[in-house]
């Protein structure tokens, strides 16, 4: 950080240099004063170019300050975390953007240099953002892992589609932030919808479901439902034909009429096992990301009508 530069005026009505180069120009003001007056002239004079100076210094200092000076406030690196931040009244910059699949984000020289001055940066450990992770090394400000303390399935880090899991990974992010209590609040709304999945999905037909990936496992855990996933928690992976030929059969047998397939990948695969199995595809977002006018919320709202749908839950 550099020091501003002291302003000098020691002489009336010479130009004297501050900082960038700006020049301060003090010079009398008003009619000439008498030689009788000239103790009462020097005090005025004096006055004035003191008042002066400290305001030209005031101007010129009031960028060099500040313990956040240089920093990018708080990063988010995906959706869900992004809007945790901003539900407790503080803005996240969203590393991935819309539309964007989370797990393959490459990131900028910019973005990479805006986590490691950043004050707080929240993330997902066990390598569901392998860049973000990377660029954390060299990170001076706050991390959070929003995993941490969070009962996990192995590497499977899709904790925000139960609300139970959720719920506390928000209120450590509210904590984190320096809002516990609206941490508190948030959590709370997010923990209704708990109460809304477990009676909307108390008395279903069917239990099982397909998913183009495996990222449905906490909320089928939650709800007492089994995750049947086309590919594993990394969406990018695929099966061979024989794998999908069994899982066709899997379909047929247990007279499963939907297969769902998500926003961000391609849904080819889910296309081709429900023609091969007789059933129709149906959108479940793991909300990696939000379409515009929606949230979290409105999201999970959807999931839980197409999950009743599907599993013709009454």
């Amino acid at each position: 950080m550099l020091a501003c530069e002291e302003v000098d005026h020691r002489a009336a009505g010479r130009p004297h240099a501050v900082a960038g180069g700006a020049q301060l120009f003090v010079r009398p003001v008003g009619p000439p004063l008498h030689r009788a007056d000239d103790n009462e002239n020097r005090y005025r004079y004096g006055f004035v170019r003191t008042i002066l100076a400290v305001g030209t210094a005031v101007l010129l200092c009031a960028g060099c300050g500040g313990a956040s000076a240089g920093s990018s406030g708080v990063i988010a690196s995906f959706y869900p975390l992004a809007w945790a931040a901003d539900g407790v009244g503080v803005h996240a910059k969203n590393l991935t953007p819309p539309g964007a699949e989370p797990h393959d984000i490459e990131l900028t020289p910019g973005e990479v240099a805006d986590i490691q001055r950043a004050d707080v940066v929240l993330y997902l450990s066990h390598g569901f953002q392998p860049a973000v992770e990377k660029a954390l090394q060299g990170a001076h400000g706050k991390e959070v892992d929003a995993l941490a303390g969070v009962r996990l399935h192995g590497n499977d880090p899709h904790v925000w589609l139960d609300p139970v899991r959720f719920a506390l990974v928000v209120r450590r992010i509210g904590t984190a932030l320096g809002h516990a209590r609206r941490g508190d609040e948030l959590a709370r709304r997010v923990l209704a919808l708990d109460d809304e999945y477990r009676r909307g999905l108390a008395s279903c037909r069917r239990r099982e479901f397909v998913t183009s990936h495996a990222a449905f496992g906490y909320l089928a855990e939650r709800y007492r439902l089994q995750q049947i996933p086309i590919t594993g928690v990394d969406p990018e992976s695929e099966p061979s034909a024989r794998a999908l030929r069994r899982l066709a059969g899997l379909i047929e047998r247990k007279h499963i009429h939907t297969v769902f397939f998500e926003r961000l990948v391609s849904p080819r695969l889910a296309q081709t096992l429900a023609r091969e199995s007789g059933a129709h595809t149906a959108v479940l977002d793991p909300i990696e990301s939000a379409p515009q006018g929606e949230t979290y919320m409105t999201l999970m709202h959807d999931n839980l009508g197409a999950l009743r749908k599907a599993l013709e839950c009454r």
